[in-house]
Order: C-alpha cells, then structure tokens, then sequence
C-alpha cells in the first residue's frame, strides 16, 4: 500500500502499531533575541519574557531559542520600539505607553488614566477590537503585538509629603510612566518617565519628589519605603495595564505556521502567569510594608475628580486632533462604557460585599 494512503486509512493509532514512523515537518532553528524594559531584580515583570522563552522552547523541543536581555543590556529600557523598526532585535518585552512621545495611541494599547481594568483590557483585546485595532496601528512601526502580561490595578505611588488637596500637585516632581504624566502636568505637576531600575536614586537624591512604579510586591524590591513615608492609592492612570510583546513583523512573517503558533500560545501563557504573581505576592508585600511604618494613604476624591476631569478634555482635544487616537479611543470608550455597566452589577457588588465581610 502507498505510504499516504496507508496513514489515511489506519489513522496514526494504526501508523504506530504497524511501527510506520509518521510524516513530521523538521522544524528549523531559530534564535531571537528580546529586549525587556525591565531589570532583572523584578522577577514579576521582567520574568514575564523568561515565562515565554521558557514555553517557546518547550514547546518546540528546543529547536526556537529566545534569550532575553534585561533593560540596558542592549539598548535603552524605552529604546525597543525603534530597535524593532531597525530589526536590530526580532522582538521586544515592553509597555507601549513608554511610546506616547511618537504618538499618544501607544498608550492605548497598555493603560490610559480611568481607563479599563485588567479583565476587561484583556476582554478587550481578545474579544473586543483591541487586538485587530492595535495591530492595525503597530503596523506603521513595522511591529506586531502579541498581549504578554498585565499587572492589575496599581498603586499611586510613595510620597514625600501628603496630598490633600489638587494644589499639592503643583511643581511636584512625579516619577509616572508615559502618556499619564500628561494629566499629572495639566494638574501642575512635572511628569519624569524614569526606568525602573533608575528610580530609587532619583527619589533618595531628591531630584524627584514621588514616584509610581506597580505596587507593594515590586516596591518592595526597590526599596521606595526607604525614601517616601506616604503610599498612596489608587493609580487611576492605570487600573490594567497590559505589558505588550512588541515583534518586527518581518521576523514574525518568517516563522512557520507552527512556530507563529507556539508564540502566540506562550504569549498567552505569559499573558496570565503574570498577572497571577502579582495578585498573589502583593497581598503579603502590602502587610510587610505597613509593618514597617509605611503609611498608607488614599487621595481624596476632590483629587481623583479634578484629574478625571483633565483626562477626559485631554482625550477630547486628542480625538480632535489625531486621527489614530480617534479611531481606537472612540471603540475603546464604547467597550468601557458596557463593561462599567456589567461589573456595576456583578464584579463590583460581589468584591464590595466580600471585602467588607469578616473572615
């Protein structure tokens, strides 16, 4: 019988019984290299890219390689994007809100202030438009993107002095990543977009007078209750940001159909593990803080009204003015405005309920 038909009709149970070895597809060897905006020390975040190596070289039996480069290492933390349109690396581990400077709808695509949550940014990107919407305007980058990670909902950040009022912002010199520190300059504060790893300094020297970076696991990590006695919360400029694996599109198209599987899969894996971490490493980092004196502060609403109110003229003036923004802004808006509908009644009423009780 001719070989083909023979698997055909047996089926593969059939092959291995008959000790008839199955067509496979050799698989070529492939090597990237993916920058990360992140330093080592934060195993959350940085180890989001090690999780997905991890899974592409698994999954592939060690046939596609990843080795990922710390922030630094082989080009600046917010370098990436214009590595990626160079092709000097094949892929990038980043926050693409670190790219508002080249347009502000980069920041759409990680977290924008009194933005979506992490469950709904990932609802959004998966089963929304986000995904098709984001790519669609990557793609002048020469970049596609796959979701790689999302820290939930974060705190405001560590305080050398209290804020009580809209007026305490004023001259205060802020650490706050990307696009955000636009509504914190309408307040009248002075915006810093400071790496991760280069921040404690700046905030033990004085340069800056507050600094934001994810929440207590990280914080921790960092020393910023070192330096800062006041910790406050919410971040309202990011509820759910999401960490983006940024890939020069020619690289990605040069990939067999099973090898662009395999990353969107340990992407996607990647995706949750991380997210995962933080909800569960935070908790313990939070009571350890306050434990050692931290004092933990939330800003008073009057504060949290006043910057609502910046962000949404400042998304009005860029709808007006930026034909990107509009078009992803006005679907992600529409997506916010039934989400916030459907957790009212659920997520919201179930978390307030079960954060109140005793247990």
């Amino acid at each position: 019988m001719e070989r083909r038909s023979f698997i055909r009709t047996t089926g593969l149970a059939g092959v291995l019984a008959a000790g008839v070895a199955p067509v496979v597809h050799a698989q070529p060897v492939v090597r990237w290299r993916c920058a990360s905006s992140f330093p080592k020390t934060l195993d959350t975040i940085y180890g989001g890219a090690e999780a997905f190596a991890k899974k592409v070289h698994d999954m592939s039996g060690g046939k596609f390689q990843v080795s990922v480069h710390a922030g630094g290492e082989l080009m600046p933390p917010f370098g990436i994007v214009d590595a990626l349109q160079n092709g000097t690396v094949e892929m990038g581990h980043t926050v693409p809100y670190y790219y508002f400077g080249k347009d502000p709808t980069f920041a759409i695509g990680a977290a924008i202030p009194f933005g979506l949550n992490s469950r709904q940014m990932t609802a959004w990107m998966f089963e929304g438009n986000g995904l098709k919407l984001m790519r669609e305007f990557y793609a002048q980058y020469n970049i596609i993107n796959f979701a790689g990670g999302n820290t939930g909902a974060q705190m405001a950040g560590w305080f050398r002095k209290e804020i009580n009022t809209v007026n305490d912002y004023k001259g205060l010199k802020f650490r706050i990543g990307g696009f955000s520190g636009e509504v914190i300059k309408r307040l009248g504060g002075v915006p810093q977009n400071i790496p991760g790893g280069e921040i404690y300094q700046a905030l033990e020297k004085g340069t800056i007078d507050a600094a934001e970076w994810i929440g207590p696991y990280d914080d921790q990590k960092l020393g910023f209750n070192k330096v800062a006695p006041f910790y406050y919360y919410p971040g309202w400029w990011e509820g759910g940001p999401q960490i983006d694996f940024f890939i020069n599109i020619k690289a990605y198209e040069a990939l067999s159909a099973e090898y662009k599987a395999i990353v969107e899969a340990a992407a996607t894996y990647a995706h949750v593990d991380m997210q995962a971490k933080y909800d569960a490493r935070n908790p313990v980092a939070l009571k350890q803080l306050v434990a050692a004196k931290t004092q933990l502060k939330a800003f008073p609403k009057a504060v949290i009204d006043a910057a609502f109110k910046e962000a949404m003229a400042l998304y009005s003036e860029l709808s007006a003015s930026n034909p990107n923004w509009k078009k992803v802004y006005t679907d992600y808006a529409n997506f916010r405005r039934d989400q916030n509908l459907w957790f009212r009644f659920t997520e919201a009423q179930f978390d307030r309920y079960m954060q109140s009780a005793k247990l």
